[in-house]
């Protein structure tokens, strides 16, 4: 007959302990592969403005981003926001530009389309419907979720391309053209993928789709 061997205390302790080891471990794994794990799900369907039609939805991996539109602030930036949005020229769009916990980046409509990107012309792309004149106002404050038509070191050259800052930034006031403002869902842009040792991106996050609500 052979004789069953108890385990002393400590091989059960070791035993319990590898157990948790191989837990926790399996656990971080998980998390750190989806980055999208403690985002706020936005359904934009279940919230009631008070103007939906200056109302736009950006959906990206982590989630909706609702933002409000401020055609009041600048009229003719906001028009042309709303038109590339309406058209889908914004579906696709890479996060070509991230900076750490301060702004995200897309909108380039000719270098910037995920599904035919340009990794040495980003950045320049044009609309083909001509710049803006720039619409400044000391008024509007550049804090957390503000978003911003861009444009090159002179004035009057925004087209396409617009950012959203994650952080207040004084300086950008009365120095860019204000179009709208974050109220929902800028936990999902701060989890947009970041480059490794610059700020432009290689296979960069985009968005899948952008749209008004009415």
């Amino acid at each position: 007959m052979i004789k069953k061997i108890k385990p002393s205390l400590s091989e059960k302790i070791l035993f319990i302990f590898l157990i948790c080891l191989g837990i926790l471990t399996f656990s971080f794994f998980f998390i750190a592969k989806n980055k999208c794990l403690f985002v706020k799900k936005i359904n934009p369907e279940k919230i009631q403005f008070n103007n939906p039609e200056n109302i736009a939805v950006m959906n990206v991996e982590c989630g909706n981003v609702i933002i409000e539109l401020y055609p009041n602030v600048s009229p003719v930036a906001v028009n042309r926001f709303k038109y590339f949005i309406k058209k889908g020229s914004y579906n696709k769009s890479a996060f070509y530009k991230v900076i750490k916990n301060t702004l995200v980046q897309a909108g380039d409509l000719e270098f910037g389309n995920i599904d035919n990107i340009n990794y040495f012309k980003i950045g320049s792309g044009q609309s083909g419907y001509g710049t803006l004149k720039s619409e400044l106002n000391d008024n509007f404050i550049f804090d957390e979720g503000s978003v911003a038509l861009a444009r090159g070191n002179k004035l009057d050259t925004e087209d396409s391309e617009f950012f959203v800052i994650l952080k207040k930034i004084e300086l950008y006031n009365g120095e860019y053209t204000p179009v709208g403002k974050v109220i929902y869902g800028l936990d999902a842009l701060k989890k947009v993928k970041k480059g490794d040792k610059s700020e432009y991106v290689l296979r960069p996050d985009f968005i899948n789709y952008f749209k008004l609500m009415k």
